[in-house]
């Protein structure tokens, strides 16, 4: 469904430091922002070691997010995309604090992995700048994590994202919020560690430009303009310089720099820090910072799905490809999956969004065989939560690999019932079609399929087959009997008749 001029959308950020929002409205097929909030929330703060956020955090979270949505309430939730990043990646229960936030800001949210989280701050980044055909490099410094992207046009070749960000970095190398230059240097030295894991691989792809799209990244350029440091952008000198301006005054409580405002002081010296091990490993000169970030990122990618250019298909396709997936098989399932879909899908409420769930399903539902034929649909289903797959929130990726995972044999209950509400009985109903497709396809070759209706009721499937056509297939026969059981855990019951 596209998002047509005039109409309004929304993207929300749901960050470890700040959470962030923006309404645009669609015009000459471009978002044009209209309104933004932000309130500094500082989740990542509240974070405890056993996994649990403390009660003044999650508060000031659910009232943030109950303020967005009141000033989201009259946009459908198709053109509404909310993300949360580091810090609810690392609860113990995201599902519980997930349920409230939902409740409070009145529409889904999605879990997006570092990676996915690297991909949408490039892209709201390469919408702001001037076409290139040159590599960039995008560095965002958040509150739990940093990220690290290199891309050309509008597509990322590399993602990188690091646990360090402004607030875990502060919290961690300047306990009480002592600024001295031996905890300095540890800092310096254990961050510059970590970006040792790609820094090689990133110099040896190189990039022209450097762009810093964090809040973090915009305190650092104001306070180095307010002080004269630069008139480049940021440079190696201008953080040694801001470096050296934090150890003088030695204290984060008390701590007052020219263009720095008062709500970034106590998280700036974790982001200074992290820009200073970042230069050094990747040998930044200069870097310029960047107004649009993730949330930015959001917009553009909420019009690439409503308007067919949806980068979820990208990723299934180069899934199935490097896993060797047999694409003829994939189609033959696929198509008759779709057939079967078009007939029920005014009983079942199914719009196309539900559609490409099972062209998905479809297309990668024999990944696992990669792994061992014994139990594949196991080891597809681990492969489909695990992966970084570009689009797809973690959310996603678990109602994807709860329909292959049970595609066949007996359905695995739990990982319905570990899905969003809101995924369910989706997730259902398309494992119920899969799995007709598959027995319809088990020959796994080119041949006519016999004519068939589907029909259905809320709790039940019909199928119509020809006079004779099981008799003279006992093998289906056989197979459509035996899978009256497990459709049965989906909470269906199958009922075959002739035409």
């Amino acid at each position: 469904m596209q998002i047509k001029d005039g109409e309004l959308m929304a993207a929300v950020d749901i960050g470890s430091n700040s959470f962030h929002m923006v309404v645009a409205r669609m015009e000459h097929g471009e978002p044009r922002v209209i309104d933004r909030l932000r309130e500094t929330v500082r989740m990542a703060a509240g974070l405890r070691a056993d996994g649990t956020l403390d009660a003044e955090h999650r508060a000031r979270a659910l009232n943030c997010l109950a303020k967005f949505g009141q000033r989201i309430a009259g946009i459908p939730t198709v053109r509404v995309r909310a993300v949360a990043t580091n810090t609810v990646r690392r609860l113990a229960s995201p599902q519980a604090f997930l349920t409230a936030a939902e409740a409070a800001l009145g529409h889904p949210v999605e879990v997006v992995s570092g990676r996915e989280e690297g991909r949408l701050i490039f892209l709201g980044v390469a919408h702001d700048l001037s076409a290139s055909r040159d590599p960039r490099l995008v560095i965002d410094i958040g509150g739990g994590s940093t990220e690290f992207i290199i891309g050309r046009g509008l597509a990322p070749m590399h993602t990188e994202s690091v646990q360090v960000g402004c607030i875990a970095s502060t919290q961690r190398f300047f306990p009480g919020g002592k600024l001295t230059r031996k905890r300095w240097q540890r800092a310096r030295d254990e961050i510059g560690v970590l970006l040792q894991q790609f820094s090689e691989e990133y110099l040896e792809a190189g990039w022209t430009d450097a762009y810093g799209s964090s809040g973090s990244a915009k305190a650092i350029g104001a306070a180095v303009q307010a002080m004269k440091l630069s008139d480049h952008g940021v440079t190696p000198a201008a953080i040694a310089a801001l470096r050296d301006a934090l150890l003088a005054q030695g204290q984060i409580s008390t701590l007052k720099l020219p263009g720095l405002a008062e709500e970034r002081a106590p998280v700036f010296a974790g982001a200074v820090v992290i820009f200073e091990a970042a230069f050094a490993a990747l040998g930044i000169q200069r870097l310029r910072v960047c107004e649009s970030s993730m949330r930015e990122g959001l917009l553009w990618d909420l019009i690439g799905r409503a308007g067919g250019s949806d980068p979820r298909t990208a990723s299934i396709d180069a899934l199935a490809s490097r896993y060797g997936v047999d694409r003829a098989q994939a189609r033959r399932v696929e198509s008759t999956a779709l057939m079967l879909f078009d007939q029920i899908a005014p009983s079942w409420k199914l719009d196309t969004e539900a559609r490409e769930w099972l062209s998905w399903a479809s297309r990668v539902h024999e990944i696992g065989l990669a792994i061992a034929h014994s139990q594949y649909h196991h080891h597809g289903a681990y492969i489909l939560r695990n992966a970084d797959l570009a689009g797809f929130s973690k959310q996603e990726q678990h109602l994807l690999a709860a329909i292959v995972q049970s595609h066949r044999r007996k359905p695995d209950k739990t990982t319905f019932s570990a899905l969003p509400q809101r995924y369910r009985q989706l997730a259902k109903y398309i494992t119920a079609l899969l799995r007709l497709a598959v027995l319809f396809r088990r020959a796994r070759r080119a041949e006519s399929q016999p004519p068939m209706r589907l029909s259905a009721t809320t709790q039940r499937l019909i199928l119509q087959l020809p006079t004779g056509w099981l008799d003279q297939h006992p093998l289906s026969q056989a197979d459509l009997e035996q899978e009256v059981t497990p459709l049965s855990d989906l909470g269906l019951t199958l009922a075959l008749s002739a035409q």
